[in-house]
């Protein structure tokens, strides 16, 4: 039984509704505020995934590699594209909500939040180690702070942040089921690597979430599917040529 997947798409739903009907009676610089509160605490996660890394070049590779492949896959153009059509389906059945921010920002907002919500490094191998393990901990550990992120970018976007729950459900209900066959082959060194690439890529989210930099974090994901072959190979191959 998938629970800690159940959980955290859960709060994502549901901090996404709070969000949506109290956000009116919250001012935007109060909600720019707490935006602000939440870009410093994906900052905070993604260094205690980082310091987890074993191998630094094998970590650096594959976030350059990755994200090299999806910058030529356009790949962060994909997950921008699923994020539009889910929110034209969406307001196909609602009122759009007004929004206090431009619709350029309004899509990039929307593309940060399905990659914390979807891509991030923790959530991803939450669920492997829930499909593996059934230790359902990480994924109800990162659930508290989701209901709360969902709250406060639902302020800001409305309902459509409630619906990222459902791609992210698919998403890691797959992870789930794959994760008895992935995880057996992998080390511990293997998975602190992988952690601290999301890691990585939740730092770039956080850049965005303070609106810093508009980090290509869409074009980064495929660095989290070869982080593990990356770091498997440096470590067994490499290293001993040291």
């Amino acid at each position: 039984m998938p629970i800690g997947i159940i959980t955290d798409c859960l709060c994502v739903f549901i901090g996404g509704i709070i969000g949506t009907v109290f956000g009116k009676h919250m001012s935007l610089d109060f909600k720019e505020k707490l935006n602000m509160i939440f870009g410093a605490c994906a900052f905070a996660i993604s260094i205690s995934s980082i310091i987890l890394m074993k191998n630094m070049p094998a970590v650096i590779l594959a976030v350059v590699i990755g994200s090299i492949i999806g910058i030529l896959m356009h790949f962060g153009d994909l997950v921008t594209k699923l994020g539009m059509g889910m929110k034209s389906i969406i307001f196909k059945f609602m009122k759009e909500k007004e929004s206090d921010i431009s619709d350029e920002e309004f899509d990039s907002t929307l593309l940060t939040i399905i990659l914390l919500f979807c891509a991030g490094g923790t959530g991803i191998y939450g669920a492997m180690v829930s499909g593996m393990s059934g230790d359902h901990t990480i994924l109800i550990a990162k659930a508290i702070l989701d209901i709360f992120t969902a709250m406060i970018f639902a302020c800001l976007l409305g309902p459509v942040v409630s619906f990222i729950a459902i791609p992210q459900f698919i998403l890691y209900i797959i992870l789930f089921i794959c994760g008895g066959l992935i995880v057996p082959y992998t080390t511990p060194v293997m998975i602190d690597d992988f952690k601290a690439v999301g890691g990585i890529i939740l730092l770039a989210i956080g850049f965005r979430m303070l609106r810093l930099k508009d980090f290509p974090t869409g074009d980064m994901i495929p660095a989290l599917i070869i982080a593990m072959p990356v770091s498997y190979i440096w470590t067994n191959f490499i290293v001993p040529l040291l």
